[in-house]
């Protein structure tokens, strides 16, 4: 039956997107014809009533009837916009990520939007300011012993109309004005700040500082020839090869027509480097969105981007949804990283979305990286990309050495074999820079009782405390808890305790007593909490003197440090066991983008890695052969297993503070789902119900169910059908659910 046969209700209803955990829109009634507030349209924000609450929600369609009486319809409280928020494209975009990752459609705007809008404030700014009435002597004479209040008339009536800053630069306050308003001497007035003007078309430059190489040069030929159309490159160039400067000519060209860029960093921290690099380079407004920004900073830079004010736009996953006035390109850079991925609440994909955002504005989408995904790499070869190569590094002859130091049999010092401790002396007394690498922070991973063997671990989680010098502690990586650093040990009161395994801070340590005239500046999660802290640090390496860098994952993405000779990895076999598939391509790209930190400059770099395993192949391949080759036979292993790209995967995950419950709720999933596969003829294959690989984490259990497909339309399908479910039926209040379309974390 249609919905206009269901219809009950004939007349204008508004479908509301309200953020709340259900995957359905709400009908309500418009306002009252008397009340003077913009009339209600698409992609405007409403006040609602919603159970007892008053919630924001997004307009998502107005239509001529509802499926309820008009009994129960209820009017919105107020409508908060007099223009839809967003594009049409980005609307849009959202519609379909909701349907896509099976995610509520209100949270999907909630996400979408900075915290001030969500929480209804206007979108432009509304301004206050006073003008004098005309008035009678004897009203003005009722002032004669108000002397404050005459004073304020004298001065409002001079300066013709004043704003709350002028009052508060006279020294006037606010209750002889509130006087004045009641007695109508003076008049309110409110206006609405105007929409900033759009950024003015730079001039398209001809002299660079930087001549391109022929490889460079048909990237950006090539790219060039389809800016006014959609179409995705994936720049696939080794680290120091000038992927960034082919960003910029391919973006001075859009700039110089008045079309806006959008750039999406997988960090916070190459955030201040990139936007630093374009604004010496353009000439026109350079606007970040990231995490790090307080909400005023964020409205302000979102607004500007909307606007048009802002040429550039540069942020992190979120920014994707930024809406601008005039888009002409989008740039992803390292797209390859995992940070693109968001791993709770609405689970997207930020690179995939781009993609998507790019076909729906119909304009040029860049990929790039040194190491890039598998999925980018197989949508090449599909012809779904255009793929641009970059094999030379830019002023560089050659590229860094690579060896590979079987340390099975070695004694180690808090990790470092004596061959590498003698390079990197030798490379510091050459007045060069070393960068250590070990994806591990805190001082040591395990602490353990040397008497009955006790080991530290977090009681919310199925994993060991971390130990933490500075200041004295154990942290749990996993859920945050954190303790003092116990004194004994609680099993048998022995005070013989020990820490096994290495970490940043204890490196830190060992290598200020090996190194004593040279700065170790360490630079992970831990050091960089304050603000600007990361940015003194790199101001610090970049004056060029020796130094060692020691670091996590954070130095492994995208910084240019031109004074690194040698890069040394201590730890490079914990990605080579892994329990999830991915675990050998995400270590893979780690080492060669830590690798691509040394020799960037005039000087010859090497790349030394430490391996219990120094013979795997893995290892081997990633030392003496290219990036393209390894990729290679990653591609070849995971067609053999039809693993993605070459099939489809959905994650469907419940916790809760008990196993079972959480077990036998996916147990009722798995059935439904086998259920409709075979009633429907869906040829969908199910790993599970089965504990996660981290069994327990932030005191819950942790169950998974794992969907495999070969054809995406399959698992929509039967994720549409399956959510349907979920919405009629009551859910265990004890469990927790979610979804993941496209997981890029299995553990």
């Amino acid at each position: 039956m249609s919905a206009e046969a269901k219809a009950k209700y004939r007349g204008k209803v508004l479908q509301v997107a309200v953020p709340s955990p259900l995957r359905r829109v709400f009908d309500y009634l418009p306002l009252p014809q008397q009340q003077t507030l913009p009339e209600p349209r698409v992609g405007i924000r409403v006040k609602v009533s919603f159970g007892r609450q008053q919630l924001i929600g997004i307009v998502v369609a107005v239509v001529n009837n509802s499926t309820l009486e008009k009994e129960k319809l209820k009017p919105i409280l107020a409508s908060l916009d007099s223009e839809p928020l967003l594009n049409d494209a980005v609307f849009k975009l959202l519609l379909w990520a909701a349907n896509y990752y099976q995610h509520p459609l209100g949270e999907v705007f909630a996400a979408a939007l900075p915290a001030k809008l969500r929480n209804g404030i206007p979108l432009r700014e509304t301004s206050k300011f006073w003008t004098a009435s005309e008035s009678s002597t004897e009203e003005e004479n009722s002032l004669s012993r108000a002397v404050k209040q005459k004073a304020l008339l004298s001065f409002i009536r001079s300066a013709g109309e004043v704003t709350e800053s002028k009052l508060r630069e006279a020294g006037f306050s606010k209750q002889p004005l509130a006087q004045l308003l009641q007695k109508n001497l003076i008049e309110e007035h409110s206006q609405t700040k105007a929409a900033a003007a759009p950024f003015e078309p730079l001039e398209t430059e001809s002299n660079f500082d930087i001549e391109l190489n022929e490889e460079q040069l048909i990237a950006v030929t090539t790219i060039s020839k389809a800016l006014d159309q959609y179409k995705c490159f994936l720049l696939d160039g080794i680290t120091g090869s000038g992927k960034t400067e082919v960003y910029m000519r391919i973006m001075q060209e859009q700039l110089s027509k008045g079309l806006q860029c959008l750039v999406l960093v997988p960090e916070i921290g190459l955030t201040p480097q990139t936007i630093a690099r374009f604004r010496q380079r353009f000439k026109c407004a350079v606007v970040s969105l990231h995490s790090g920004l307080n909400e005023t900073e964020r409205m302000t830079a979102w607004s500007q981007a909307r606007d048009g004010s802002a040429g550039i736009v540069i942020g992190t996953r979120s920014a994707i949804f930024t809406p601008l006035a005039k888009p002409g390109l989008i740039v992803i850079d390292e797209e390859h990283d995992s940070s693109f991925k968001q791993q709770d609440g609405f689970r997207y994909s930020a690179r995939d979305l781009a993609v998507s955002r790019a076909r729906q504005e119909g304009i040029c989408i860049v990929l790039g990286s040194a190491t890039p995904s598998l999925e980018s790499l197989h949508n090449a070869r599909s012809n779904k990309f255009v793929h641009l190569h970059l094999t030379q590094r830019t002023g560089i002859d050659q590229s860094s050495k690579m060896e590979v130091i079987d340390v099975s049999r070695e004694t180690m010092c808090d990790g470092f074999s004596e061959q590498l401790l003698y390079r990197i002396r030798k490379h510091i007394q050459q007045r060069n820079q070393v960068l250590v690498f070990i994806n591990r922070r805190g001082f040591a991973p395990i602490l353990n009782c040397q008497t009955c063997g006790w080991i530290c671990e977090c009681e919310n989680c199925i994993a060991q405390f971390t130990v933490h010098a500075n200041p004295p502690s154990i942290r749990c990586h996993h859920c945050g808890a954190a303790a003092r650093l116990p004194r004994s040990c609680p099993s048998c009161k022995s005070k013989d305790l020990n820490t096994m395994g290495i970490g940043t801070q204890r490196i830190e340590t060992f290598l200020q007593k090996q190194f004593t005239d040279t700065p170790v500046i360490r630079i992970d999660r831990d050091s960089t909490r304050r603000k600007n802290s990361l940015e003194k640090m790199l101001e610090e390496i970049n004056k060029g003197d020796p130094c060692i860098l020691l670091g996590t994952q954070m130095l492994a993405k995208g910084h240019h440090f031109p004074n690194i000779t040698l890069v040394a990895i201590l730890d490079a076999d914990s990605g080579l066991f892994s329990a999830d598939f991915r675990g050998q391509e995400h270590m893979g790209q780690t080492i060669v983008q830590v690798a691509g930190r040394a020799g960037r400059a005039d000087r010859p770099g090497e790349v030394i890695i430490q391996s219990r395993h120094a013979s795997h192949e893995t290892l081997q391949s990633l030392a003496n052969k290219t990036y393209a080759e390894f990729s290679e036979s990653q591609l070849k292993e995971r067609m053999a297993a039809q693993l993605p790209p070459f099939s489809h995967l959905c994650l469907l995950k419940a916790e809760a503070s008990e196993m079972q419950p959480a077990l036998q709720f996916l147990d009722g999933i798995a059935q439904f789902c086998q259920s409709f596969s075979a009633h429907n003829s869906l040829p969908i294959e199910q790993l599970g119900p089965l504990p996660a690989p981290m069994e327990k984490r932030a005191g819950k259990y942790r169950v998974q169910l794992l969907l495999k497909t070969d054809k995406r339309g399959n698992l929509q399908a039967l994720l549409s059908s399956l959510c349907a479910e979920l919405e009629s039926m009551k859910l265990p209040r004890s469990v927790r659910f979610s979804i993941d379309v496209d997981p890029q974390d299995l553990v």
